[in-house]
């Protein structure tokens, strides 16, 4: 190893630290190049993202539900658990032009400027699933970046709430059904109250046929009673499943997208990046000043 390090003599390590050691020096003596490239380039940058025009950022904040299964018993792998599925859909062609045709805009001014960010607890994993999702438009105006912003949360909403669709109508199917069981029950006991009732009252029945008449309407009135409390426990049941389904399960549009204006480039960014390019050309700067004026003083000698 140390064959290699010494060629003829010379130690590689010991000119790569004059080197160094005089590039620093060099860079020291007109430290001003390369504070001044580092103030010069911030005041550029700002320059540039104030003379970058504004635009107006929408943001739609959706809740995509947590879907059960039908009974309610247990959590369900779909569409609205996918971590991916905002991702995807606002990425789409299809989504896009909707959105395009929404904000009267052209679908290439949207492609690139949309995008989706979870709403996660401070430590929470973004990767995993999370129901609240921002989807933000930049657009030209106000109204357009509003409507783009709208018109996406709106796609998500409409694909991934399919099955939850179907089984609130299904709920509400046997809600209705029930209601009308508990109408027809009620029914059967009034008129088996008023045959008891107008039994007890004909004088040209016997006893024993009075006493038969009230035995069979007090068992229809205890059948009827006893159904009654079926249907009433199912009807609870399907109340509470359709309230889970509208409230926890469905996905809405929880904010709609209002937009605010916004520069272009940001401006601290600008900055910075315009002060570190300014900072290096002046340290270039400064280790060329030296052979430069050599060279200058030799020609003109």
């Amino acid at each position: 190893m140390s064959a290699d390090r010494r060629r003829d003599g010379v130690d590689l390590d010991a000119e790569r630290e004059v080197d160094l050691r005089s590039s620093w020096e060099r860079i020291s003596a007109r430290w001003w190049l390369p504070v001044g490239g580092l103030v010069l380039g911030a005041i550029l940058g700002v320059l540039v993202s104030v003379g970058s025009g504004d635009v107006y950022r929408a943001e739609a904040l959706i809740y995509l539900g947590q879907p059960f299964t039908p009974a309610g018993g247990g959590q369900l792998q779909s569409l609205q658990t996918n971590p991916k599925t905002v991702s995807e859909i606002v990425r789409s062609e299809a989504a896009i032009r909707t959105a395009a045709n929404a904000a009267d805009m052209r679908p290439g001014a949207l492609r690139g400027n949309v995008t989706s960010t979870a709403v996660v607890q401070p430590g929470q994993v973004a990767r995993n699933f999370t129901p609240l999702v921002q989807i933000e438009v930049r657009g030209p105006t106000k109204v357009k970046a509003e409507k783009a912003s709208n018109s996406f949360a709106d796609t998500v909403v409409k694909q991934v709430v399919p099955y939850i669709q179907r089984k609130m109508e299904l709920l509400k199917e046997q809600i209705a059904n029930n209601e009308r069981q508990i109408e027809d029950i009620a029914d059967r006991i009034a008129s088996a109250n008023e045959q008891q009732r107008l039994a007890s009252s004909d004088d040209s029945l016997t006893l024993a046929e009075k006493l038969l008449i009230s035995t069979n309407s007090n068992a229809t009135i205890n059948a009827a009673e006893q159904r009654r409390g079926e249907v009433v426990a199912n009807l609870d049941s399907a109340r509470q499943l359709l309230s889970l389904a509208e409230n926890v399960e469905l996905s809405r549009v929880v904010q709609p997208a209002v937009a605010v204006r916004t520069s272009a480039t940001s401006r601290r960014n600008a900055a910075a990046v315009g002060a570190l390019a300014g900072l290096l050309l002046g340290a270039v700067a400064a280790l060329l000043a030296d052979p430069w004026l050599r060279r200058r003083s030799t020609a003109a000698d």
